[in-house]
């Protein structure tokens, strides 16, 4: 059956906390009219019932934020976004069959002679990276956590019964990580990307109050990650808008004139690509000076610390957002 174009999509979220038996509901903001939504309170989960759901949505496109094996807020969110998009029962129940995706949480990473050439000495200011050809990793450690979708610590924790020093990694050493897909930088290439004509029709909303980046096909939600929408005093631009260009690898200009008042001096550097680049691995240009949808290099920040007006989101997250939109693509930041 063809869509209806003037239906607008349906989007779900989970209700923070369930209310107890007896009290009050709790307040809830109303979605706007373009994108209502279905509200589902959901139980708590044990740390290995949550690790092996936040491996099957990560992988599935529905970003869990971080993997911790924790019930945070994007974990409940990709969830239940998971759950609608699938048209199944919205209980927040745990259905087997997701778990059972996932058998073995974990798996282990050798780290490999090659992973050295994606870390190294990190200056701190702007003036002495822009001199540079590549900002990388700087530790072993960083590489192994993001390349599992991961934090620092979280890596520290899992291993913690391991001979392993984790903040002097070296070549040779095994390490026990989630068994995500693995976010690979050696396969990121500098370049612009191509309109998919495959994907003309998609649409991006940006919600900067539940701060989640959606993918619609028509009616079909495609994926969801959590991002940072700007700031308070830079917020994320409201309106509708386009993306004019998808850079993997980007050079950034930093300019802090621009980045702070919205207004382009000639007091600017021009820093390299790399994981470390202000922008992440990928920069999606919309039709608004200065404006884009990319990558991090604080990747731990995403959905708390604020960004100069764009939407920011993990890289591992970035990546995918790239190969899931084309050029030319509506972007609805609300």
């Amino acid at each position: 059956m063809a869509a209806n174009p003037k239906q607008e999509p349906v989007r779900a979220f989970p209700i923070s906390t369930p209310p107890a038996p007896g009290s009050e509901k709790e307040d809830l903001q109303p979605a706007p009219k373009s994108t209502p939504q279905v509200m589902v309170a959901l139980p708590v989960y044990d740390e290995d019932t949550s690790t092996r759901l936040q491996i099957f949505l990560d992988n599935s496109d529905f970003g869990p934020g971080k993997i911790d094996g924790k019930m945070g807020e994007f974990f409940r969110k990709a969830l239940v976004s998971y759950k609608h998009a699938q048209k199944m029962r919205e209980t927040g129940a745990v259905d087997q069959w997701l778990l059972d995706q996932v058998p073995i949480p974990f798996t282990t990473y050798t780290i490999k002679g090659d992973d050295l050439a994606y870390v190294g000495d990190l200056p701190a200011d702007h003036e002495s990276q822009a001199k540079l050809k590549f900002l990388p990793y700087t530790s072993l450690l960083e590489f192994v956590s993001e390349r599992y979708h991961s934090a620092e610590d979280y890596i520290r924790k899992i291993n913690h019964d391991r001979d392993l020093d984790c903040d002097h990694l070296e070549p040779g050493d095994e390490l026990k990580v989630p068994n995500v897909l693995p976010f690979e930088i050696e396969k990121i290439k500098e370049a612009q990307l191509k309109e998919n004509p495959a994907f003309k029709t998609r649409k991006v909303y940006v919600d900067t109050k539940e701060r989640l980046l959606e993918v619609f096909d028509n009616e079909q939600l495609v994926c969801v990650f959590p991002v940072t929408p700007g700031s308070k005093t830079l917020p994320a631009p409201v309106g509708t808008w386009k993306i004019v260009g998808i850079t993997s690898y980007p050079w950034f200009r930093y300019d802090e004139g621009m980045l702070n008042y919205g207004v382009r001096t000639e007091q600017f550097y021009n820093l390299p690509p790399g994981p470390n680049n202000l922008v992440g691995v990928v920069w999606a240009g919309l039709n608004r000076p200065g404006i884009g949808l990319h990558g991090t290099n604080n990747p731990e920040t995403i959905g708390r610390a604020a960004s100069h007006g764009c939407v920011r989101l993990a890289n591992w997250d970035a990546v995918r957002v790239k190969d899931l939109v084309s050029v030319g693509n509506t972007v609805i930041i609300f």
